[in-house]
């Protein structure tokens, strides 16, 4: 049986597969550095969402990557976290 470094090194060989894999992720890192960020400040989902004004849910759909914020939406988030948000190009 491959462990999972292995078999992402097998995957990424493949053209189409790295192609999406570089496509996806800036996404998945915001996602990474949001639950750490929030983490670190040891609150919940819910005391985030309270925070900006909004639900929990809507906090968990961006954390598990069902929801693409706005940048309104990741400048509230970064406030809340008392955090400063920063955007690269390139």
């Amino acid at each position: 049986m491959k462990n999972w470094k292995t078999l992402k090194k097998e995957l990424l060989k493949e053209n189409n597969v790295k192609r999406e894999y570089e496509t996806l992720k800036p996404r998945y890192q915001l996602i990474t550095e949001l639950i750490e960020a929030r983490r670190k400040k040891g609150i919940t989902q819910t005391e985030l969402a309270k925070r900006i004004g909004t639900k929990q849910t809507a906090i968990a759909r961006i954390e598990s990557g069902r929801a693409n914020p706005t940048l309104l939406f990741l400048e509230k988030l970064a406030s809340a976290l008392d955090t400063k948000l920063t955007i690269h190009f390139g």
